[in-house]
């Protein structure tokens, strides 16, 4: 991460020094783990709408593997790619027509296909739409765990799904990035939550973010009687962060006209039952989006596990990590670790 003393001084400037060339972990072909290596690139220049960042902290997740493996690839695709999607940092310079965020702000971003970039790297140039001033309540560390994470279990739990006070909803693969985060959204709302997790140590790590109960979704065989005896007219609403049986059994504790989201890309995603209202959706950032996560954040006193951290040399261990499974909270990179 940024020092402390490095931090003050950026956050205090009104114009700061940038290289020319910066280093970032990319790759020079679609591949396994191993082709994220480090490079020397130039620092990518910004247009009048954008804004340039300091990464401290770049997330790592699913998705980011998704890119490794050239699964949204075009035909041409253009090396060496610099994956990662969401992190945050100080902005160290302005466009033209940026009026919101200044020079020195501290900033979270989620910005997915940047096309100058992402956010593997000691640099990045994001839309500034794209943006925004950390939460009060985090340090820059556990805001750049969250840009994603947090937008994705916010609108799965207040946009696709609408979760009202007194509502009881099952949140499937709660351990994970996104699923913490719900979990507590989910409580800030008035829900009772009924989660499943990975292992005991995620059914502990969940039932601390505020779980009203919690069972291990893997090992877990009767799934669907512990939901129904936690709401015994059945759930309002399913968020489904994970796929497989388990979710069948999350599934079949579904009140009539019950409710169920998922963000696109969790597999096997669940199919449309007769009487269910099912949403499929993606993350969205923008100005607004932001306001109401950073609202969110602060009234929920927002708990942000940290699975593990790795250095910007030593993402591809990231990706190795995060292949291995059964990830408890969010993986992040510490651009300026060692």
């Amino acid at each position: 991460m940024l020092d402390r003393t490095r931090r003050a001084a950026l956050a205090g400037a009104h114009a700061i020094p940038v290289p020319r060339t910066m280093y970032a972990a990319a790759m020079d072909r679609f591949g396994e783990p191993a082709v994220l290596t480090g490079h020397a690139l130039p620092v990518p220049t910004i247009d009048p709408g954008e804004v340039l960042i300091a990464v401290d902290t770049s997330g790592v997740g699913p998705w980011d593997i998704d890119v490794r493996l050239g699964r949204f690839a075009g035909r041409r695709p253009h090396f060496p790619i610099v994956p990662g999607v969401d992190g945050a940092g100080i902005v160290v310079a302005v466009g033209s027509r940026v009026r919101r965020l200044k020079v020195g702000d501290e900033v979270y971003s989620y910005s997915w296909g940047n096309p100058k970039g992402g956010f593997y790297a000691e640099y990045v140039a994001v839309p500034v739409n794209n943006v925004a001033p950390i939460p009060k309540w985090l340090d820059l560390q556990h805001a750049g765990a969250i840009a994603t994470t947090g937008l994705t279990a916010l609108q799965g739990i207040d946009d696709a799904l609408r979760l009202r006070k007194g509502e009881t909803i099952i949140i499937h693969g709660a351990s994970g990035g996104v699923g913490t985060l719900a979990v507590q959204f989910a409580k800030l709302r008035g829900a009772r939550v009924f989660a499943t997790a990975s292992g005991i140590e995620g059914v502990e790590l969940v039932r601390e973010m505020g779980a009203d109960a919690v069972v291990d979704g893997k090992r877990v065989v009767d799934i669907d009687d512990r939901a129904r005896a936690f709401a015994p007219e059945g759930v309002d609403a399913v968020l489904a962060l994970a796929g497989g049986d388990a979710l069948g059994q999350c599934l079949d504790a579904l009140r009539p006209n019950g409710r169920v989201a998922h963000p696109n890309g969790i597999e096997p995603a669940p199919r449309k039952r007769r009487g269910i209202a099912l949403t499929r959706y993606d993350a969205v950032a923008g100005v607004r989006e932001f306001e109401h996560l950073n609202e969110a954040v602060q009234a929920a006193k927002l708990k942000v596990p940290i699975a593990e951290r790795y250095s910007l040399a030593k993402a591809h261990k990231a990706h190795l990590r995060l292949e291995a499974g059964e990830v408890l909270g969010k993986i992040v990179l510490t651009v300026h670790g060692t």
